[in-house]
């Protein structure tokens, strides 16, 4: 999370705050709270273990430990760590799923000549 860092330091909805509304922020995000509404920025959105989304969320990376529940797009690469739950619609350009994760949700890919069209990133496969 440091592309998009203010002051190193992502910004953050602490375990014990709950949001109710719309962000919207050039900067990365890190949410331990609850998210009830939706989050856009064009960096990376990390949802702790304790964190919870319930809503819509635009980025272009996000890391989810915690749980998440709505439409969720991703311009480039979702991860679900193990701890995961996933429930509604992702629209995204990869996707990382670690073995124990819930993923219970309409999955659309962006198609890679999109995803390289997005980022501006050409990657190179064996």
């Amino acid at each position: 999370m440091k592309n998009n860092e203010l002051n190193g330091q992502p910004n953050r909805i602490e375990r014990s705050t709950k949001i109710t509304g719309e962000i919207v922020s050039e900067a990365d995000f890190r949410i331990d709270g609850t998210l009830e509404g939706s989050i856009t920025t064009s960096g990376k959105v990390v949802i702790g273990k304790e964190g919870f989304i319930n809503g819509n969320a635009n980025c272009a990376f996000a890391d989810v430990e915690g749980k998440f529940s709505g439409k969720i797009e991703v311009k480039e690469c979702l991860s679900l760590k193990s701890t995961s739950s996933v429930e509604g619609e992702a629209i995204i350009g990869k996707l990382i799923v670690e073995s124990g994760a819930s993923f219970n949700a309409v999955c659309s890919m962006r198609s890679a000549k999109d995803v390289k069209s997005i980022s501006g990133k050409h990657e190179k496969t064996a």
